[in-house]
C-alpha cells in the first residue's frame, strides 16, 4: 500500500482563493480593504524572510500590508506603544508580532497587549482559553494547527470518533491542535519526550500529527496501517547531491511511512503552505467582524 499524498499546496491555494474572493466582495460592497500589520524586532534573517512572505501574500490577495521594523535594541515601551497605536487604527484588522523577539523583551506582555479582535495569530490567552473550553469558540485559531485540521478535512479524513495522537506539546502547534481535535470529537493522546513507549501509542492512532522537532523520528513501523499522518516538522538533512548540501525533511520518515499510512503530507509541500493561507483567512475574518460591528 502506498499512501495518498495530501497536497498542501493545492489545498492552500483553495484557501487563498476563498480569501481573495472574500476580500474582493468586501471591497465591492463596503469599499473597505482588510489590513494586516507586521511587527519585527531585530534583523533575524528567518524572521525577515517570513515577514516578506506574509507581505507578498497580502499583496497577492488584495489585503493591505503595514510593515513595522524595530532595531535589535528596541525597548519594551516602544514595541508596546506601537501595538497600542495599531490596536486603535481602524485600517488594521490583524496584528502579527514576528517571533522570536530579542531576549530582553517580555514576549508574553507584548502578545497580550494585542487587541483580542486583532489577534490573527490566535495566541492571545483569551483565544487559547476559549479553544480549551467546551462550548466556547475562539475568535481566531492559531494558523498552523488550523491548517492541520483543514488538511484533514479537505482530504476526507473522519475526525469524529478517531483515535488521534499528537507527538509534541508546544504552545504553537501540539497543544492547540490537540484541543482542536478534541473539539471535533476525536479521542486525543498527547505524546512527548517523556512518553515511555511512543510507538505503542502511534500504532493505535487513526490520525498522527508529528510536531516534535526531531528529524524523521516517526517511522513506518510505528504507524497503524491506513492512518492519516500530518507532518509539521521542518528539518535539514545532509544531502551532497543538493547545491546547498542538504534537503528538507519532516519529523516523519516519509519513505517508510508512505508504505503504511493511508494519507500523508510531504515535507516540503504539506503543512507549510497552509500556515500563511490560514493567517490570511484569519485576517479576512477579523475585517468581517470589524465590519459587522460598525
Amino acid at each position: 500500500m502506498t499512501a495518498e499524498i495530501i497536497d498542501g499546496k493545492k489545498i492552500a491555494e483553495k484557501v487563498r482563493e476563498e480569501v481573495r474572493q472574500g476580500v474582493a466582495k468586501m471591497k465591492e460592497e463596503t469599499g473597505y480593504v482588510p489590513g494586516l500589520a507586521t511587527v519585527r524586532v531585530g534583523e533575524d534573517p528567518a524572521s525577515a524572510t517570513y515577514v516578506r512572505m506574509k507581505q507578498r501574500m497580502c499583496e497577492t490577495l488584495g489585503i493591505n500590508s503595514f510593515g513595522h521594523t524595530f532595531p535589535e535594541d528596541a525597548t519594551q515601551e516602544e514595541v508596546e506603544t506601537l501595538v497600542s497605536e495599531l490596536n486603535a487604527n481602524p485600517s488594521v484588522n490583524g496584528i502579527l508580532v514576528q517571533l522570536p523577539l530579542p531576549g530582553h523583551l517580555d514576549e508574553e506582555a507584548i502578545l497580550n497587549s494585542i487587541d483580542l479582535a486583532k489577534d490573527v495569530d490566535g495566541f492571545h490567552p483569551v483565544n487559547i482559553g476559549r479553544l480549551a473550553m467546551k462550548g466556547r469558540d475562539p475568535l481566531f485559531i492559531p494558523c498552523t494547527p488550523y491548517g492541520c485540521i483543514r488538511l484533514l478535512e479537505e482530504s476526507g479524513v473522519q475526525i469524529s470518533g478517531a483515535e488521534a495522537v499528537i507527538v509534541g506539546r508546544s504552545n504553537i502547534v501540539g497543544l492547540p491542535v490537540a484541543m482542536l481535535l478534541q473539539k471535533a470529537n476525536a479521542t486525543v493522546t498527547i505524546c512527548h519526550s517523556r512518553t515511555k513507549d511512543l510507538a505503542e501509542h502511534t500504532r493505535n492512532a487513526d490520525i498522527v500529527i508529528a510536531a516534535i522537532g526531531r528529524r524523521e523520528m516517526i517511522t513506518g513501523d510505528m504507524l497503524k496501517p491506513g492512518a492519516a499522518v500530518i507532518d509539521v516538522g521542518i528539518n535539514q538533512k545532509e544531502d551532497a547531491s543538493r547545491k546547498r548540501g542538504y534537503r528538507l525533511v519532516g519529523d516523519v520518515d516519509f519513505e517508510s511511512a508512505k508504505e503504511v499510512a493511508g494519507k500523508i503530507t510531504p515535507v516540503p509541500g504539506g503543512v507549510g503552505p497552509m500556515t500563511i493561507a490560514m493567517l490570511m483567512a484569519n485576517t479576512l475574518r477579523a475585517a468581517q467582524i470589524a465590519q459587522d460591528e460598525n
